[in-house]
């Protein structure tokens, strides 16, 4: 006998990706009751700094959709603070995926736009990525 697996999946489910430094967050957004789980982990276990978890919010109480949708997020790479502007960035991805009114106040706040810095990486030659080595005249 085969289980019917369609009770256990929501009926529309919203991908998206969110980038920030080296982290990568894979976020499926659906309908339910404003539940964050992160890695298996509910939000305030994986995010135990009360501003992280506040970041990861910001998408939904600009749009004020945080008791409409349950969110799930997978996450690898970079640091937690890294990780957390991830996870925005890929709410805020799916809920213009959602409904495309949501892009304007989106944008305005600055959660679409990818943040690209990164790193820079160390030079050959050099100490760093930009410190040098002491200079001996004599």
């Amino acid at each position: 006998m085969k289980k019917n697996k369609s009770k256990d999946k929501p009926k529309d489910v919203y991908w998206a990706t969110g980038r920030r430094k080296t982290a990568v967050a894979r976020v499926r957004i659906f309908s339910g009751s404003g539940k964050i789980n992160i890695n298996g982990e509910s939000s305030e276990k994986y995010f135990p700094r009360e501003t992280l978890q506040r970041i990861i919010k910001q998408p939904l109480e600009v749009t004020s959709l945080t008791e409409k949708y349950d969110i799930m997020a997978n996450v690898e790479g970079g640091g937690k603070s890294g990780q957390a502007g991830a996870v925005r960035h890929g709410i805020a991805r799916g809920l213009v995926k959602i409904d495309s009114t949501m892009r304007q106040p989106l944008r305005e706040a600055g959660f679409i736009t990818r943040d690209s810095r990164m790193k820079e990486r160390k030079k050959y030659g050099q100490k760093g990525a930009r410190k040098k080595f002491q200079y001996s005249k004599r």
